[in-house]
């Protein structure tokens, strides 16, 4: 077994002292012992207290404490063999037969949000929590404590108590009432309801994704929140993006989307359900992506604007008359 670190310094140290003293040629070959070897500690290594604990084996034999019948109780089918985790021996379980009901029923299809009211807001920026002069996302809403935590589905504003809002805002969050909306712009402020997915709430709350800008967002909005201090973009860029010729502005997000993924580990996703691309395509609720609608289109994906859609007769006629034609024909 190799010698102790300890061990190794008591005897250079005597070593030391002997080399001082007259009686050092007779001293020196009983301090260190005839063999002698590296210092180690790996033969010393060993778990730290409550990290390694001994499985217990349950039913082998009486002298292991656990024996007989090895917690398993007197005879049944559980002592006998395995059981499937909820049988109830055969009979209707009692999920089928009493299912659950009411207000505690899970539902796969709930959309959970934290709401956030205007009253709420107003109380913030009055103690100097929020800065009025800057968009106001979810990461602001929970850094200064007005929201604690974040739901699933983002945050809803709702307009409690609308007339204490006094100070215009700019807000995105991911739903808003239409009261709410009504009294922020009424305010000269603004809001925009855009999408975030569960992942990305996360994400956006650790600093690992920016906020608002993602590749399908608008110019606008790219503008609007590329000055707070999560991007700090450049201003030639967002003065490029307001230009009025398409290409300067790819050119500008390119530029932005760029320096985003520079900065942020995960770019932020947009909507693909159709129920959620329909949402925030509609100017009403103020989505992020209602620039994509054009001027007497509807939002809605699950109808066709009118002059899209294809007259069918017309269809049919032309078919007919392309089979009844000479050149179709093969006999």
């Amino acid at each position: 077994m190799p010698p102790r670190l300890r061990a190794v310094r008591l005897a250079s140290s005597l070593l030391s002292i002997s080399s001082r003293t007259r009686a050092t040629p007779l001293v020196a070959p009983f301090l260190l012992p005839a063999q002698q070897r590296c210092a180690s500690i790996l033969s010393a290594l060993s778990d730290n207290k409550g990290a390694y604990n001994k499985k217990i084996r349950r039913g082998r034999g009486p002298s292991s404490g656990k024996g007989k019948t090895g917690g398993r109780g007197q005879k049944g089918q559980h002592a006998h063999g395995k059981v499937p985790a909820g049988f109830e021996g055969g009979q209707t379980p009692q999920w089928i037969t009493n299912p659950e009901r009411g207000r505690g029923k899970y539902n796969p299809f709930k959309v959970e949000m934290s709401p956030i009211n205007l009253d709420r807001i107003q109380s913030w920026i009055d103690q100097g929590r929020l800065d009025p002069k800057k968009p106001i996302t979810m990461k602001e809403l929970a850094k200064s404590r007005c929201l604690h935590g974040v739901k699933r589905h983002g945050v809803k504003l709702l307009a409690r108590n609308p007339e204490q809002l006094t100070t215009p805002i700019h807000i995105v969050v991911s739903r808003a009432s239409a009261d709410a909306i009504a009294r922020i712009e009424a305010l000269g402020g603004s809001v925009t309801t855009r999408f975030y997915s569960p992942t990305a709430i996360k994400r956006v709350l650790r600093g690992d994704t920016h906020p608002t800008i993602s590749l399908q967002a608008s110019t606008e909005l790219v503008a609007l929140t590329g000055r707070s201090r999560h991007a700090k973009i450049p201003s030639p860029i967002l003065s490029a993006l307001q230009s009025a010729t398409e290409d300067a502005k790819k050119e500008a997000m390119s530029a932005v989307m760029k320096q985003i993924g520079q900065k942020f580990k995960f770019r932020l996703p947009d909507a693909t359900a159709r129920k959620d691309i329909e949402y925030y395509r509609d100017p009403a609720h103020r989505g992020y992506l209602n620039y994509l609608v054009k001027e007497g289109e509807s939002p809605s994906l699950f109808f066709k604007p009118p002059g899209e859609a294809k007259d069918r007769k017309k269809q049919s006629a032309r078919r007919d008359a392309a089979k009844a034609s000479a050149d179709n024909r093969l006999f």
